[in-house]
């Protein structure tokens, strides 16, 4: 058996290395590309080696899961096509021992995914970001994250629900003062983004709601004017803001510690904001959390379902076991974007939506195993 085990273990690696460059290249071209981009704007060599270093950690938070699920489709569809799983289990070996070095493996993979995403790929990502705005090559719209309230810009806090290339919708800007209070709410349906001059940008907010706090009485709710609008521009100027390099952490760029002190004290964090907005804000911290831990975990669900599928497939092209590992891999993610499509309705729980394809692929990988043992 340890002959046997041995085996299986080295044609994993081999095929795993394989796939894991593969997938890991083609991930990069978009870097590339903005690589290229940014050589053509000056910017120094040196900068792009980093910034291009900074986003491989990142990129293998994903690249990693979906080569451990194709490494066992194309591992155990040549197997059950060449019969040597029959002729293993003929030895007196049930399925889980076959596949036992393999499931480690896989714990194993998750573990690294766990730290990569945990610490490695949001310290890489938030490092990329400063050594892009060191250099004014930033873009400010990326600064403007779904989900989140955005104190980068001098004067404003801003929430984005949706955001679509130009077109942003549910919006909610407060204008404060230089002492942080609250001097003005807007709230709007939708808007436009535009950047009419170098450094500056212009949201066109459209079916406006502004609440202004009385003078003498900026505590009392009751005095609070309400003014509708059908337009509202909101002027913006970042040039201080990468001048300065004095840009905050996005969800991104946080790691997962921080997110959960977020998570617990998200009040401190956004005082001035409403009970239902605040809800909004902590939901967006916690989707965020549990997809890294779902995303990082993915790699054991993956292993469980995909040596079943591989041995059914019984297929020996690798286009084949390509083609259904990028098929439960978009599952998986289609989940993810529905859990990022509803942070704005935190009583539905998208928090534990993210969970449903990993539960449900560990719990159909153990049934398909068994039935096959």
């Amino acid at each position: 058996m340890r002959v046997l085990n041995k085996y299986l273990v080295h044609d994993y690696a081999v095929t795993f290395g394989m796939t894991l460059a593969i997938f890991t290249f083609v991930m990069c071209v978009g870097a590339i590309i903005q690589a290229v981009d940014l050589v053509a704007r000056g910017v120094s060599v040196w900068i792009i080696v980093r910034a291009f270093t900074y986003n491989v950690p990142y990129i293998l938070t994903f690249s990693i899961p979906m080569s451990a699920m194709t490494t066992v489709l194309l591992l155990f569809g040549r197997l059950s096509l060449d019969g040597e799983i029959t002729a293993m289990r003929a030895s007196g070996m049930t399925m889980w021992q076959i596949i036992s070095p393999l499931v480690l493996i896989s714990v194993v993979l998750s573990g690294i995914c766990v730290w990569l995403n945990v610490s490695v790929a949001p310290n890489a990502h938030w490092a990329r970001r400063k050594a892009l705005v060191n250099v004014g090559v930033e873009d400010p719209v990326s600064l403007l994250e779904e989900g989140r309230f955005v104190r980068d810009f001098p004067g404003f806090m801003i929430y984005i629900g949706k955001r679509d290339g130009s077109r942003v919708e549910d919006v909610v800007v407060y204008e404060t003062g230089n002492e942080g209070g609250v001097q003005r709410s807007v709230r709007a349906k939708s808007g436009e983004l535009s950047m009419p001059e170098p450094h500056k940008m212009l949201i066109e907010l459209f079916d406006v709601r502004i609440d202004q706090p009385d003078d003498q009485f900026p505590d009392d709710p009751q005095r609070v004017r309400t003014i509708h609008a059908r337009q509202y521009p909101v002027p913006l100027d970042f040039s201080r803001l990468f001048r300065t390099g004095n840009i905050r952490k996005s969800k991104s760029s946080m790691t997962l510690a921080e997110l959960v002190s977020t998570i617990r004290n998200i009040r401190a964090h956004y005082p001035q904001v409403t009970n239902r907005e605040l809800r909004r804000a902590r939901m967006g911290y916690l989707v965020e959390a549990n997809e890294r831990l779902a995303l990082a975990l993915s790699c054991f669900a993956f292993t469980l379902l995909g040596i079943p599928l591989g041995m059914k497939s019984r297929r020996r092209e690798s286009s084949i076991g390509v083609g259904i590992s990028l098929g439960i891999v978009f599952v998986f993610y289609f989940f993810i974007i529905i859990a990022d499509a509803m942070v704005r309705h935190p009583h539905l729980h998208p928090d534990l939506i993210v969970w449903i394809p990993v539960i449900g692929g560990e719990v159909l990988g153990f049934v398909l195993i068994k039935k096959q043992d």
